[in-house]
């Protein structure tokens, strides 16, 4: 495993499997949906980048989404 800490917009450390809620609503590339702000996403995957995570949602599969934009659930 690599020593690279996730941490959210709060400065919370995240980790693979962890639950999150959207701080901002958000377009999505390539789509016409737009996800709302508090929306729930579950079960992130870490990237290895320290400013990404990969999600899926109800809507779309697939996402990467920047930590800044996410708060621990």
């Amino acid at each position: 495993m690599s020593d690279i800490v996730v941490k959210d917009s709060n400065g919370t450390a995240l980790e693979h499997g962890d639950s999150v809620t959207l701080a901002k609503d958000l377009k999505v590339k390539g789509t016409s949906e737009t996800l709302k702000r508090g929306t729930l996403v579950k079960n992130i995957r870490l990237t290895g980048r320290a400013d990404e995570v990969e999600c899926s949602t109800r809507k779309v599969k697939g996402l990467v989404l920047k930590t800044r934009f996410l708060k621990k659930a």
